[in-house]
């Protein structure tokens, strides 16, 4: 069947021999519990096999110089189509690229200024480019961004630098570059950092050229001098924080900080540029202003020169305010987005493709979504459907997997509970049927009606102006649930992290920051654990405790401890191939003959957590076990490599590790991302116990479910941005309902069963 994506006997992860045929150019909704196998169908087997297959046409010659892909488990895929994966990853992380640059929005804005602006003489479109030497700020080279060395963090003054008075780990005592440093005679090598004077100080940090010239056995040693600080700003001067490789990250995010360029005010650009104008506006203006805002400003241009230019500017605008990011500007460096607001900018851009016939794969694009913006998403999805293109979602939202045309449901439980299909028809049948999913969607709105609890002190909040806060006061009740709401953009963040959380240090902060989903981490090193179990391994077999670490003296040498090999394919995502030697052990053979508990180190790495519960006494141990099995994580093996994990098995593993800590305020920003309605209800329960024991639970939240369990609300509003940062509503779930003003009232409404009948569509 042509019409059908024919899936024959698949086994990647924990899929069980999936068999299934998934219907061609439709909306087609994966759903299951967290862990279940989803993510495993739809992206490690569909869309790789796709991948792979899309290789298979390029030229003889340009495979020879590509690896051949690793075929996915499974015995055959048909009818497949080019794949487009529309994921969280970051767009880029380099602080050249933002958003008017991914979405060629700014690539018009300069034609427009070129051909319509004021100044007097010629000038091309790259004379409005940051990234081209005629339009780049000759301070900063376009980046809008000094980056900065913290000599405090970079210097120990105490020391000499023959001792280490560097700090930073490229200088560290008996590296290269200490070596070097203190073979070249410019400094005296001995002297405490701190005696020096402010002219050796200046050469030892921000020398810019210093020709070194020394004899070196029979020859000559030549080389140019520049100061540590010059040296290090110039190497990273291009990069986002998060841009390094993965073993540097650290240290470039303690040695370095960012400021706005003094001589462009952080606009990149340089005066002649900044200079022209059109309709009274210059460029730097213009990249500043919200979506929304540009938008209408572009919708005053009359001049025939500027239609066209204005008409494509305004579609792909379009696309970004109808999916909700109308607050972001132009000028907004993607390495600052949010993994869910990367994905809509690449959603948005994908509607502005005239291509048919695509395979789009994507992976839970309702994440950080207010239910208003989830409408809209729904509506750009069917458009994707409707445009001649087949539309696989990975999703948990009731709204988006009630709207799908076809449901799949994986489970029925996670991890090797998981991996059969559940059902696989059209939507209308799976509503009906007994499927858990469906029956939790069908029976979740009698969870929400229960007796609030009463609060008699809070925390007060005045004036709030953070970001876009618009002077709110407010005040947090204390020993309840709270639950901060509001469209994406209408400060909610500002509110709780900026300003409360400023306020309350102590707090227990569950925020939305990654946890370093590494290949090297798992759930044993991110718990604290892992040093423990290789401290029991090191005493039961006599042996250094270093030889258990993959990371360290017991690593393969072959893969280093990774288990595999990586291949880099540039234009594609990196292939990794299971290591030759170890057979994705990790370990050398050496450290695998060595038992405890008649186990090697690489079998207790492959127990769950409820398995390692059963094995070990240990108290330390016992108590990250016991907190990956409250959360729901119990079928995670200790090893499994963090980059594996799901959005929402990251969600819950971080949850596992603050909830270990003691503290009487917790603040947890969505914590249901990633989560099935069966999770949702576990990490509730989770959260009741916390405030029944007397504590002060703090949500910011999307999830309707969650909002109506709380017992306060505080809804922000009424938009986001420049049209958001306003107190709409607060109190029970009850009375937020009744507010006409406030989006998340209409929908509570719905969800409680109170809808009046004169509400708005």
């Amino acid at each position: 069947m042509r019409s059908h994506i024919r899936i024959e006997n698949a086994r990647v992860h924990n899929l069980k021999g999936v068999t299934l045929d998934i219907p061609r150019d439709q909306l087609v909704v994966f759903t299951g519990v967290s862990g279940s196998g989803k993510s495993s169908l739809v992206f490690d087997t569909i869309h790789t096999e796709a991948q792979r297959q899309l290789i298979e046409t390029f030229s003889s010659f340009a495979r020879r110089r590509l690896p051949k892909l690793s075929r996915p488990e499974v015995d055959a895929i048909h009818n497949l189509s080019t794949s487009i994966v529309i994921d969280q990853k970051r767009m880029g992380r380099t602080l050249r690229s933002t958003v008017g640059t991914a979405t060629e929005v700014y690539t018009y804005l300069r034609m427009l200024f070129s051909r319509c602006g004021s100044e007097p003489l010629s000038l091309a479109s790259y004379h409005f480019s940051f990234n081209h030497p005629e339009g780049m700020c000759a301070d900063c080279k376009g980046l809008g961004k000094r980056i900065v060395v913290d000599t405090d963090r970079l210097l120990d003054k105490r020391l000499s630098l023959r001792a280490g008075a560097i700090t930073h780990p490229e200088y560290k005592v008996g590296g290269w570059a200490w070596r070097e440093l203190t073979a070249i005679d410019l400094f005296y090598v001995d002297k405490p950092v701190g005696e020096f004077t402010a002219e050796e100080l200046a050469r030892l940090l921000f020398a810019e050229s210093i020709p070194i010239v020394k004899p070196h056995g029979a020859g000559t040693y030549s080389k140019t001098w520049e100061g540590v600080a010059h040296r290090l700003e110039r190497t990273y001067v291009n990069k986002a924080e998060d841009e390094l490789p993965e073993e540097k990250r650290n240290v470039y995010q303690k040695y370095f900080t960012y400021g706005d360029c003094t001589a462009c005010n952080g606009l990149r650009l340089n005066p002649r540029a900044l200079a022209v104008r059109v309709a009274g506006c210059g460029i730097g203006e213009a990249v500043q202003w919200e979506l929304h805002e540009l938008d209408a400003w572009l919708a005053s241009l009359t001049d025939p020169v500027a239609v066209p230019l204005v008409r494509k500017m305004r579609s792909i605008l379009s696309h970004l305010i109808e999916i909700g990011v109308s607050y972001l500007s132009l000028h907004r460096s993607v390495s600052t987005l949010s993994g869910g607001e990367s994905q809509r900018v690449k959603m948005a851009r994908q509607l502005d493709c005239d291509l048919m016939g695509l395979l789009y794969v994507l992976d839970e694009p309702s994440i950080g979504l207010h239910a208003r913006d989830t409408d809209r998403l729904i509506a750009m999805l069917r458009r994707l459907r409707d445009q001649g293109n087949s539309v696989l979602v990975v999703e948990h939202d009731a709204s988006v997997i009630a709207a799908a045309d076809h449901i799949v449901e994986i489970g029925p439980g996670a991890g090797r509970n998981g991996g059969h299909v559940r059902f696989n028809g059209p939507c209308k049948e799976f509503l009906a049927s007994d499927s858990r999913t469906a029956r939790l969607m069908a029976g979740g709105q009698d969870d929400a009606a229960r007796k609030r609890r009463a609060w008699t002190q809070a925390w007060p909040i005045r004036n709030a102006r953070a970001h876009n806060l618009q002077g709110v006061d407010v005040d947090i009740p204390q020993n309840v649930l709270v639950c901060v709401t509001g469209v994406a953009g209408s400060g909610k963040s500002s509110l709780i992290h900026d300003v409360f959380v400023g306020q309350h240090p102590e707090a227990v902060v569950v925020d939305q920051s990654a946890i370093g989903r590494s290949s090297r981490s798992n759930p044993a090193t991110f718990l604290g654990v892992f040093d423990e179990i290789r401290r029991i391994f090191a005493r039961g077999t006599g042996r250094e405790a270093a030889l258990f670490s993959f990371n360290s003296a017991g690593a393969c040498p072959t893969c280093k401890g990774a288990g595999y090999v990586a291949v880099e394919m540039n234009f594609l995502d990196d292939v990794q191939m299971e290591c030759a030697d170890c057979h994705g052990r990790r370990y050398t053979d050496e450290v695998l003959d060595l038992l405890w508990e008649g186990r090697n180190i690489h079998q207790v790495l492959s127990m769950t957590a409820r398995e390692a519960l059963d094995l070990f006494p240990h108290k330390k141990v016992r108590a990250a076990l016991e907190l990956l099995c409250d959360v729901g994580l119990d079928y995670l093996e200790l090893g499994q490599p963090l980059s594996t994990l799901s959005g929402g098995e990251c969600q819950r593993l971080k949850l596992a590790d603050e909830l270990g800590k003691s503290g009487n305020l917790y603040v947890l920003d969505e914590p249901t991302t990633g989560l099935h309605f069966a999770d949702i209800a576990r990490l509730m329960s989770i959260l009741e116990r916390l405030v029944d024991h007397g504590n002060s639970v703090v949500v910011i939240e999307h999830n309707l479910e969650v909002i109506a369990q709380a017992d306060w609300i505080v809804d922000l509003g009424p938009d986001g941005g420049s049209q958001g940062g306003r107190l709409m509503a607060c109190g029970t779930p009850e009375t937020v309902a009744q507010n006409e003003s406030s989006y998340t009232a209409r929908y509570l409404r719905t969800l409680l069963g109170n809808e009046p009948n004169h509400s708005r569509a």
